[in-house]
């Protein structure tokens, strides 16, 4: 006779702004969890997001959602956080820091109040500095403080990559590591098909980086803000999670003798399982891609060094 006890898996997403609310609807649609909590500053909005889903319910089924407070913390597996000031025409995602940082200590410091054991994902752009600074403020082990990283810059990666090549980018093999922004690094030594490396002229991959790196700006111009693949990104880790897939992806975690770096969070590939980050897995970088990196490196700790943390 089976006598244990059933505990259903649940994720709190604090922000609900359009990544927030975009992560709690594919959560709901891909069944990944059995509870959903949305949390925000704005309870009355929160609310009202909770309600537009839970009326989708009787369509998909299987998800209980609602609108809670930092106590529905207590027992959750993943806590996501998207909540912060969010990227305006024009401006980068460091710019953002000084607005976010703070809010960030008193976001985590309401979190690890009833939380101590989940993941904690953060989504909040500057999202390596960021979780730097969640990594300190909540005294969590490295494994369980995971940024976003580069998973998203990747797969756009991929996605122009098989666009040029007319390949699925399923199949496409290929890794932006470093800041999730503006120093952002192209491994074009490990780009391959099937082991087979890509080949590309100089133009080729100079087009093909630059609308990599400048995508966000693109949609921020045309519609206000980038959304739907950061959801899909961000459902893509807590499946990794939640389901212990030792998935290898492109997340931020602290880095320790990384290609000569180390203190600072990055996007690097990483295998993700039920303990968060379980190994860093270290690219054999050609010389200009670690130059680039460090300089990627460089430029995040002199952000860090100007905060008080």
């Amino acid at each position: 006779m089976n006598t244990s006890i059933y505990r259903p898996s649940r994720a709190v997403i604090i922000g609900t702004g359009a990544v927030g609310t975009t992560t709690a609807y594919t959560l709901m649609l891909r069944k990944r969890v059995s509870e959903i909590v949305l949390i925000d500053v704005n309870h009355e909005k929160a609310v009202g997001e909770a309600l537009d889903m839970n009326h989708g319910l009787p369509f998909v089924g299987g998800v209980k959602i609602w609108a809670g407070d930092y106590s529905d913390c207590e027992g959750a597996d993943i806590m996501i956080v998207t909540a912060g000031a969010s990227q305006k025409k024009g401006e980068t995602r460091i710019d953002l820091l000084k607005k976010n940082a703070a809010i960030f200590d008193e976001i985590v410091k309401n979190i690890t109040k009833y939380n101590k054991e989940g993941i904690l994902l953060i989504a909040t752009n500057p999202v390596d500095i960021l979780s730097y600074v969640t990594l300190k403020v909540s005294g969590f082990p490295v494994e369980r403080v995971i940024g976003s990283g580069t998973l998203l810059d990747s797969a756009r990666y991929r996605y122009l990559l098989g666009k040029h090549k007319e390949i699925d980018p399923r199949s496409i093999h290929a890794h932006i590591i470093g800041e999730h922004g503006d120093s952002e690094v192209p491994v074009w030594s490990l780009a391959n098909v099937a082991g087979v490396a890509l080949e590309l002229d100089e133009e080729d991959k100079e087009k093909i980086f630059d609308s990599t790196k400048n995508a966000a700006y693109e949609i921020i111009n045309a519609k206000g803000a980038t959304f739907y693949a950061i959801a899909l990104a961000l459902d893509r880790i807590v499946t990794a999670i939640l389901q212990n897939q030792g998935a290898v992806l492109n997340v931020s975690t602290l880095l320790q003798d990384y290609n000569g770096v180390s203190d600072v969070y990055l996007g690097v590939p990483c295998i993700v399982d039920r303990t968060g980050v379980r190994e860093v897995l270290n690219l054999p970088l050609n010389e200009e891609e670690k130059a680039l990196f460090h300089k990627s490196a460089d430029k995040l700790k002199s952000e860090i060094a100007k905060l008080d943390i």
